[in-house]
């Protein structure tokens, strides 16, 4: 079998084409794979905090999530502590913000609770 002259370097012509494609693809790939670990180590930083919280040792909880590159907003809500924690992505092809939220027992409300119960007085409810 002889090759025709007009389809030499057809080859090289698609391969040069789907190159950058490919490429392209793996980069994104790997970019929302980066992205997935990062939104990991986020949710568990922020669950370490809401806990650290819940003890009263927001200070410590505000830096692990600082050391995974967060920022964190603490509310307290009846006896609960929540803690969001959000941070860019962290890879280069996605910018989307990643957001965790965690909630632990606030301590010091259950020990506010307790000391009233104890004494004899019942917290109302409204």
């Amino acid at each position: 079998m002889s090759a025709r002259l007009g389809d030499r370097g057809s080859v090289t012509a698609e391969f040069a084409i789907a190159l950058p494609a490919a490429v392209l693809v793996l980069a994104l790939g790997a970019a929302i794979l980066a992205a997935c670990g990062h939104q990991i180590r986020l949710q568990d930083a922020a669950a370490d905090a809401a806990r650290l919280a819940g003890r009263g040792e927001t200070d410590r909880g505000t830096a692990l999530v600082a050391d995974v590159g967060g920022t964190v907003f603490v509310s307290r809500e009846n006896e609960l502590v929540c803690v969001t924690a959000t941070a860019p992505a962290g890879a280069p092809l996605i910018g989307v913000e990643l957001r965790a939220r965690s909630c632990a027992l606030d301590e010091n409300a259950l020990d506010d609770t307790a000391g009233s119960a104890e004494s004899g007085v019942v917290p109302s409810d409204g």
